[in-house]
This record gives C-alpha cells, sequence and structure tokens, in this order.
C-alpha cells in the first residue's frame, strides 16, 4: 500500500513541477480520488485539460472534483467499479470525452447528455438496458458512442436502426 501512495504522489508532483496539463492515476490501486490531491493541484488544477484514473478499484468520484477540475477535456474512467456518476458531471462545461467503459453501469448517466461540448462516449462493458436516445439525439457536440457489450433491450435495438446524427458502436450478433 505505501508503494502505491508513494506512486500517486511521484505521479501528482511531476503534474505539479512540469506544468502538464495531464494527471494520470491509472493503475494506482485507487478507492476514491484521495482528497490531499486537490490541495496540492490547487495551483495547477485549471491548467489540467486530461485526466485519467483508469484501472483502480474507484466506486465514486465526489463532486468536489468537477468543481476542481473546471477545465476538463478529457475523462478516462474507464476498467473502474462505478456505478453512477455524481450531478455535478453535467456542469463540465469543456468536457469533450469520457471513457466509463468496463464499469458497472446499469442505468446510463444521464447527467452526460447535459454536457454540451460532449463527443465521444465509451460504455463499452457495463450492464446498460435502455439508452436515452431522445436526450443524446439532441446533444449537439455528440459523434461517438459507444456501447459495445451491454445488454440492451430489445426495444432500444429496435430503436437504434433508426439513423442517428451520431455514430453508435454495437455488439452484432
Amino acid at each position: 500500500m505505501a508503494e502505491a501512495v508513494a506512486n500517486v504522489a511521484r505521479r501528482i508532483n511531476a503534474t505539479v513541477e512540469e506544468g502538464k496539463d495531464s494527471l494520470d492515476l491509472s493503475n494506482c490501486q485507487l478507492i476514491s480520488f484521495p482528497d490531499g490531491v486537490f490541495k496540492v493541484l490547487r495551483t495547477v488544477s485549471e491548467n489540467i485539460r486530461i485526466v485519467t484514473l483508469a484501472d483502480n478499484k474507484m466506486k465514486a468520484i465526489s463532486s468536489k472534483f468537477f468543481s476542481t477540475f473546471t477545465q476538463l477535456r478529457e475523462l478516462d474512467l474507464q476498467g473502474n467499479i462505478f456505478t453512477k456518476l455524481p450531478d455535478e458531471v453535467g456542469e463540465v462545461e469543456h468536457l469533450t470525452s469520457i471513457n466509463l467503459a468496463n464499469n458497472s453501469f446499469s442505468i446510463f448517466p444521464e447527467k452526460l447528455t447535459e454536457i454540451a461540448t460532449l463527443e465521444r462516449i465509451d460504455l463499452e462493458g457495463n450492464s446498460i438496458t435502455e439508452l436515452p436516445l431522445e436526450k443524446l439525439s439532441a446533444m449537439p457536440a455528440l459523434k461517438w458512442l459507444n456501447i459495445k457489450s451491454n445488454p440492451l433491450s430489445s426495444s432500444t435495438q429496435s430503436a437504434l436502426r433508426s439513423p442517428y446524427n451520431f455514430e453508435i458502436l454495437l455488439t452484432t450478433e
């Protein structure tokens, strides 16, 4: 465990010292986003555009995360055990890409449809059965939705046969 903490500290310090626009805390055995990170990154959080928290053991992400990283463009949360996102995700003004593949979502996180800048949503390998297709269609920037390997209901699968103004990746049987 001490090694994992040291690894997180090293990566955060590198982000701060090198003035990077990205923070990569993937494969760090995290169960939550460390609260102390907010303090360390306070001076540079507005510069951070990309956050990767892939392949951890996270179940939740706090609303503080979204109010801290206000300039976030890309968020990678794949390979965790998320079942939902906080409502504040809908207030992220600049997000263009979110990767939620291989998590534990059974319900599509509808707050994502409120992000006007969002172009790419990856939800491959979850347990989603229904999609808010009307809300997705109303998203002005959406170009790509990956919902492969989800147990979509037959009514959702039928609805997906209609043409949409974004690309939909599906598992074909």
